[in-house]
């Protein structure tokens, strides 16, 4: 792209296929791993799916495959380019901060089949006691995660404005 000539393109390349794979180690898949670290790896922060396709030398399928992934764990936006009908694909500074906010409704849904999983298994098995554990684990994510977003925004002032 345009806005980052002057870079080592190799390099880039190589860091977004290194960051890729440390998503995929962590369960992510391949695909979405890539598109993701291009994204993050390019100064914008957007890119469109022919601009994707190009910069990882992947087809338009796998690109909207993979967006369409990212978009449901809420790791980029879509936004309409003005006056067209393409798409463009956007990582923004606070990414993390809004995926790790999202999970919140995830974490709820949790307990709550956590807590049927222990009234259906009988909290004195040994089944239910490893599912209470587990409720009260996510009860004290769920707890400490808001907490711990505040922190992080109050630190991001400090360091960034």
């Amino acid at each position: 792209m345009a806005e980052d000539r002057g870079r080592d393109d190799e390099a880039v390349s190589r860091f977004v296929e290194s960051f890729a794979g440390v998503f995929v180690e962590a369960g992510v898949q391949r695909m979405p791993a890539r598109v993701f670290a291009a994204l993050l790896a390019a100064d914008s922060g957007t890119m469109t799916s022919a601009e994707l396709g190009e910069r990882l030398q992947v087809s338009p399928a796998a690109v909207s495959g993979a967006v369409r992934y990212l978009s449901q764990q809420h790791m980029l936006s879509v936004e309409r380019e003005p006056g067209t009908r393409r798409d463009r694909y956007r990582v923004r500074n606070d990414q993390w901060y809004e995926a790790l906010a999202s999970r919140d409704v995830v974490i709820k849904r949790w307990q709550e089949s956590l807590r049927d999983g222990v009234r259906s298994l009988g909290p004195d098995t040994p089944a239910g006691r490893r599912m209470a554990e587990t409720l009260a684990f996510f009860e004290f994510v769920g707890e400490e995660l808001p907490l711990m977003l505040d922190r992080w925004r109050a630190r991001r002032d400090e360091l960034f404005g």
